[in-house]
């Protein structure tokens, strides 16, 4: 079984939720089979955070998780521009309260807004076994270094970056290669841009226009990615898989761990037939070229660069 991380950013409502990052309500049902579909065929690592939803995609999951102990959970807590004493602290507790746990397997600093100081609150956690592993997101490779050089300083390491890429935000191979010569896992969101390259949307059928993904996606953008769209379809063919794995495995090839939203049991089922495939390296550079050529980088608002 490859590494993957099932993300969770999809679950959540209202703020910050599904229908209006998404343009759609999910079906707290389907989600639940969804869970449960995943989990049977291995799944067993899952990503949340405290703003997917202002909470309710965390409450949801806690209800999944309780009393399981082969959840690898992993959430995160959004800082303001500014340090606040005893906010990181604040948000880890009723995270863990609203996910029914004690501890994290893995906490993240989900934009590295006063990253050290914010770090140095995580230190006691982490050193008491409530934050089992650190991570921060969206960062660059100086805030890497800033943060291992502040946990060395404590007897501590840095566990994981979780940042933005995929074909349409391929600027992360160093980044990569580096944390991966540290020990360091590098945890990749957004590998399908939201939905865009899964194979299901095209200029024809695109995202909900009053969505954050439809904005940042518009009907221009589905036409200069129709070669690379094309691409993955011929691939996925050769090895009888849905268009929409193509992308996560390239991740996989390029040394990261993807990070793969799931809101139907079909989409567990899609993920696990393809963990026996590995792209070639004349397939990955391929997908390379096509992605290239459209000219797209992504960018979310959240994102400092």
């Amino acid at each position: 079984m490859k590494d993957i991380m099932i993300g969770t950013w999809a679950w959540g409502t209202g703020s910050n939720g599904s229908a209006m990052v998404f343009g759609k309500k999910q079906d707290e049902n389907v989600l639940r089979e969804s869970f449960e579909e995943a989990v049977k065929a291995g799944f067993l690592k899952w990503d949340t955070a405290s703003v997917y939803g202002m909470g309710t995609c965390e409450s949801l999951l806690g209800t999944l998780i309780k009393d399981r102990d082969d959840i690898f959970l992993s959430t995160k807590f959004m800082p303001g521009k500014k340090y606040k004493a005893g906010a990181l602290t604040k948000s880890f507790e009723e995270s863990m309260a609203r996910l029914q746990r004690s501890y994290a397997d893995l906490f993240w600093i989900h934009v590295p807004y006063a990253l050290p100081d914010n770090l140095a609150e995580a230190v006691p956690l982490i050193k008491d076994g409530r934050i089992r592993s650190i991570g921060i997101s969206n960062v660059s490779l100086e805030n890497i270094k800033t943060a291992e050089d502040l946990l060395a300083r404590e007897g501590l390491k840095l566990g994981a970056v979780q940042n933005h890429f995929s074909l349409l935000r391929n600027d992360q191979q160093q980044i990569i290669d580096y944390c991966n010569s540290r020990g360091i896992t590098y945890y990749a969101y957004m590998v399908l841009e939201q939905g865009a390259l899964s194979g299901n949307y095209s200029a024809d059928k695109h995202f909900p226009l009053f969505s954050m993904r439809g904005l940042s996606f518009p009907k221009n953008k589905f036409k200069k990615i129709e070669k690379l769209l094309s691409g993955m379809r011929k691939i996925a063919e050769k090895y009888s898989v849905d268009p929409s794995q193509i992308p996560i495995l390239w991740v996989i090839g390029k040394g990261a761990v993807p990070i793969v939203g799931i809101t139907k049991p079909s989409h567990a089922a899609k993920l696990a037939s393809a963990m026996n495939v590995s792209l070639t390296a004349e397939e990955i550079a391929m997908l390379e070229k096509e992605a290239a050529l459209t000219g797209i980088r992504q960018q979310g608002l959240w994102e400092p660069q």
